[in-house]
């Protein structure tokens, strides 16, 4: 792929209807891209059914939701839920009487870490171990979940699984260096992706992240050929990350945080769909733009275009409504409007530095992290935090939310007539949608 390909057109065409089916391939959790697509699917009146990960034990064992965690999370997604733990990944899986690779990485040290080796005859048996669980356990799920669907309804297939670090002490510390250190306390991201450890983790963000939606493509096979045999149509999305094209300056242009570890993850997931694309099954990645979410803010810095939001809203004819995105941002802040120019000048001299052009390069994409990367994009976000009245209202907040809705709405609807397997939602197509809803 040598360039973002963006959606461009609002889309127009709408094929879900009362009575169809939205499969939510993920848990709803707080604050997340995920309710934006869940919130479109309710408002068509779509039947909606998910899943769960599953939850785990003190000693690790994996178990469905009891009965309060079942009714919770079904009221919290107004669906049904076909209790089967789909957890993904393989970090605590293991064969029996052996360590899991997360008790594996439990042996590493601060200190040592960079050269410690791990055993990856064993990895590669607990990786087909949790690989096999998660499929084992997909197929009792399509079955479940086929005789849910009734002939001739369209069926959203709604991919929001992601992550996959394991829950190692050594790596949280390292993470804490890696995306929001510097000074002394920066450490290169390439080292970590050089190391045994880092080399696990790529391994567990592409089955978590990204094979995931292969084997749904694949475990949907019998539902998907009986929809359309019915009269139905079937679809799939995916929620990737690639950059995002935002205003600098007077024009759109492509940027990205760095250095994001689950990129190479995301580039496979994009395969997935293109692969899937060219056998004939409508299954479509959107690149949606940064936002602040619980997993997001480990990544200091990641928030920092959506201060950018704000002037495409403008430039995208947003009228009374943008202004006053404008005045509600202006008022979380100790100075007000002024408060509010001081940010948007730091966020155009953030990006017109030498820095942040270093990183401008798609095709070299996910690029690693540096100490005057870490410098200048942790400090500009330590600073733009500074300026607000409350640390639980920040303006990144407020235009997440926007962010969340205008993609649940373009991702709905375009996926009725879905124009490629990889598309782009840049800050232009998210004004513009705005601006349209709240016209």
């Amino acid at each position: 792929m040598n360039g973002p390909i963006a959606l461009n057109q609002l889309p127009q065409k709408n094929i879900f209807r009362a009575g169809d089916v939205f499969v939510l391939f993920g848990e709803l959790f707080g604050r997340g891209y995920a309710n934006g697509l869940v919130n479109e699917a309710r408002q068509a009146g779509m039947s909606i059914i998910g899943i769960t990960v599953g939850r785990r034990e003190a000693d690790g064992t994996l178990r469905p939701l009891n009965d309060e965690e079942l009714a919770a999370a079904e009221d919290n997604l107004g669906g049904k839920i076909i209790n089967v733990p789909l957890m993904a990944g393989f970090d605590m899986d293991a064969p029996a009487g052996t360590p899991t690779p997360t008790e594996m990485l439990g042996k590493l040290t601060l200190k040592s870490w960079t050269e410690d080796k791990l055993d990856w005859d064993h990895i590669a048996k607990c990786r087909e171990i949790g690989v096999e669980r998660f499929k084992t356990s997909l197929a009792q799920v399509m079955t479940t979940l086929d005789g849910m669907i009734p002939d001739g309804r369209n069926v959203f297939f709604a991919h929001t699984m992601a992550g996959g670090i394991p829950k190692a002490k050594v790596f949280l510390a390292i993470a804490n260096r890696v995306y929001k250190g510097r000074g002394e306390r920066h450490q290169s991201s390439q080292v970590l992706l050089d190391s045994d450890l880092g080399k696990l983790i790529l391994q567990n963000f592409d089955e978590v992240s990204a094979n995931t939606f292969g084997h749904l493509i694949e475990a949907s096979a019998a539902i998907r050929e009986r929809a359309e045999r019915s009269g139905g149509q079937v679809r799939y999305s995916a929620y990737g990350y690639h950059g995002t094209g935002i205003l600098i300056g007077d024009q759109y242009q492509w940027q990205t945080y760095s250095n994001y570890t689950q990129g190479y993850a995301k580039m496979r997931l994009e395969r997935i769909a293109q692969a899937a694309w060219e056998q004939g099954v409508r299954a479509t990645v959107f690149n949606c733009p940064e936002i602040r979410t619980n997993s997001s803010d480990i990544f200091a810095g990641v928030e920092l275009p959506l201060f950018s939001l704000l002037r495409a809203l403008r430039k995208e004819n947003g009228g009374a409504w943008a202004e006053a995105q404008w005045a509600a941002c202006a008022g979380l802040l100790n100075d007000g409007e002024a408060g509010l120019a001081v940010v948007m000048q730091r966020i155009a001299d953030f990006y017109a530095s030498d820095v942040m052009k270093g990183y401008g390069d798609f095709a070299a994409w996910p690029m690693p992290n540096s100490q005057g990367l870490a410098d200048l994009m942790i400090g500009a976000s330590d600073d733009m935090v500074a300026l607000h009245k409350e640390r639980s209202a920040l303006i990144t907040d407020l235009l997440s939310a926007l962010v969340i809705e205008a993609s649940g709405a373009l991702m709905f609807r375009e996926c009725s007539e879905p124009g490629g397997p990889v598309l782009w939602l840049n800050h232009d197509i998210i004004a513009r949608q705005l601006n349209q809803a709240h016209a």
